[in-house]
């Protein structure tokens, strides 16, 4: 057994937290790489046109969290037949070996419409198994004190700066875009590995095991773990519409917030062009205007609500401040997003896009940990888990109905 205290718990915890996204955050934040590859472009009486628009981003942003609604929904039949281990585990090894085809597939050529569809199904099956990893992991940290699911949740704020960070290095080491496209998915191969090594190291640590072997009961035989699993299905049927009233405030907030963030973000955010004449400045733009100041400020919304509670789970002013972002989904619309057919543009500056970007991905954040922490506040101890449960499903819900109303605002523009 190796002595490990609670800080080395931590790191463990803070890792595996930053490897359940992975997945969604790399993959989003190379639409350059995927659209150089796909737009391809061909002259037409002396002016440049695409021959054929795939609408990545779009794609990429439902076929990333269609799978998170599913598995949301499917997870009381899934985890009670199949162990722990093979889900976290198994989990891992599939989304170690599609990270290993995308950086292979960056010194293949393929036509275009082919390689798209092996990229959408490379995207529907990594996230399918993020799904499985992350709702598995939440089960898996929950056994353990509350302060461990913070430290989880800042690893998967921080996995998005992670994927920016090392878009910015790729892009910074001059080297060609397919050697460097290469470097970029070489990263998250090595973040996948290491997540899989915190894994299984954690029941080898002195104080994880303490609360792990208290829980022992979770990998019982599977007739036990089905029945426990119907069990616990049947009651949760009957609770769910008595939880409802209590709940349903911040289970509109949750779904309406990621409507609205992914309704733009990053479907839209990633199509605004820069002003400025500078040339390095444009490779770097999208990566730090959109993908970092994103990631970083969401990550610090989140992390304000450990200081700031306001408004409170109470007040009729906190889901009218929720309902309020929807100002932002014409704000980024009236971006310099190219190529575009009939809004006019309004902000066209970068520092415009920028300071909307903030406060877009600040007030995301900021809102989403409220909500999600307010609804277990707001019924009996003994029902917090099913509401918490409910909560999860509203996300993915509204992450979902957001990926999917980013086609038609898109179009719009």
């Amino acid at each position: 057994i190796l002595h490990g205290g609670y800080y080395l718990v931590g790191i463990m915890f803070f890792i595996l937290g930053l490897g359940t996204l992975l997945p969604w955050n790399f993959f989003m934040t190379a639409s350059l790489y995927f659209q150089r590859r796909l737009n391809t472009t061909e002259w037409s009486n002396g002016t440049k046109v695409v021959r054929k628009e795939y609408y990545f981003n779009n794609w990429m942003t439902l076929l990333s969290q269609l799978p998170l609604l599913l598995f949301t929904l499917l997870n009381s039949f899934l985890y009670p037949r199949i162990s722990e281990a093979i889900r976290i585990a198994g989990s891992l090894v599939f989304i170690l070996l599609l990270f290993i085809l995308t950086a292979v597939l960056v010194k293949v050529p393929m036509e275009e419409d082919r390689f798209f569809s092996v990229t959408m199904a490379t995207i529907w099956f990594i996230n399918s198994f993020g799904a499985v990893l992350q709702g598995s992991l939440f089960g898996l940290v929950g056994m353990l004190p509350q302060k461990y699911s913070s430290i989880f949740m800042s690893g998967q704020g921080l996995a998005g700066t992670f994927a920016a960070i090392a878009m910015l290095i790729a892009i910074g080491s001059k080297m060609d875009p397919e050697t460097a496209a290469l470097g970029y998915f070489v990263t998250p191969c090595m973040g996948t590995l290491l997540t899989l090594f915190s894994y299984l190291v954690l029941p080898r640590l002195e104080f994880a095991q303490y609360y792990l072997n208290k829980s022992s009961t979770y990998e019982a035989d599977t007739t036990d773990e089905l029945l426990k699993g119907r069990l616990w299905l049947h009651k949760q049927l009957f609770t769910i519409p008595e939880l409802m009233p209590f709940i349903w405030v911040m289970a509109f907030c949750v779904m309406f917030v990621f409507t609205v963030t992914l309704s733009v973000f990053p479907a839209i955010t990633v199509d605004v062009k820069t002003t400025s004449e500078g040339k390095n400045w444009e490779l770097y733009f999208i990566s730090v205007c959109c993908f970092l100041i994103f990631n970083i400020n969401d990550w610090l919304g989140r992390t304000i609500t450990t200081k700031i509670r306001w408004p409170s789970k109470e007040s009729r002013l906190f889901p009218v401040l929720v309902i309020s972002r929807v100002v932002f989904i014409p704000l980024l619309m009236f971006c310099n997003v190219q190529s575009r057919n009939y809004l006019p543009v309004l902000f066209e500056h970068d520092v415009a896009f920028s300071i909307i970007m903030v406060l877009f991905s600040l007030s995301s954040g900021y809102f989403v940990c409220l909500s999600m922490s307010y609804a277990p506040q707001l019924v009996e101890p003994k029902d917090a888990e099913t509401a918490g449960a409910l909560m999860t499903f509203f996300l993915a819900l509204g992450l979902s109905i957001g990926a999917a109303l980013s086609f038609p605002l898109r179009k719009l523009i």
